[in-house]
């Protein structure tokens, strides 16, 4: 489909994810990735801090209100909180926890896992996984637009990690 990957091996892509277990055959499969220099423990508050703000276009996603550019004092995310802020309005719900390794989420009727993935030498590979049980026929659309959206944020949550913000 186009726009389902962006950033991702071929074997990342046949990694068994949280929202795998969630939507068990979807309609849609997108995946995202990116290395950041940095160890999961300085990655994994920023995926924590999307509690907050979605990190993506601000203008778009979040009204014009910019996502915190530090690291707030947040406790540990846990199922059935919500997911992100849009404008000051809390925004799908948060399914999985496992600290330091992944969050699964629900919002706008996709299935979402941030997955944690230590590399080599420091790095980490930050994976996002998202997954649809319906809409076919909107899926190519959905799949373009999230890469877009998602994209976005995983680079803006690589820049804040790597800046040391």
């Amino acid at each position: 489909m186009i726009g389902d990957r962006w950033g991702v091996t071929d074997a990342e892509t046949h990694l068994h994810f949280p929202c795998d277990d969630v939507v068990p055959r979807p309609v849609l499969q997108a995946w995202r990735g990116v290395t950041v220099h940095a160890p999961p423990t300085r990655v994994w508050p920023w995926i924590g801090q999307i509690r907050l703000a979605p990190y993506s276009y601000d203008w778009i996603d979040n009204l014009g209100r910019r996502s915190p550019q530090e690291l707030r004092d947040l406790p540990e995310p846990v199922p059935d909180e919500p997911f992100s802020r849009s404008g000051g309005r809390p925004l799908g719900r948060i399914l999985s926890v496992a600290p330091g390794e992944q969050l699964t989420a629900r919002i706008m009727g996709g299935v979402m896992s941030y997955v944690l993935v230590p590399g080599d030498s420091e790095d980490t590979r930050l994976l996002l996984k998202v997954v649809t049980a319906g809409g076919r026929l909107l899926a190519p659309l959905v799949s373009v637009g999230d890469l877009v959206m998602a994209r976005r944020q995983l680079l803006n949550v690589k820049g804040l990690v790597e800046r040391g913000s």
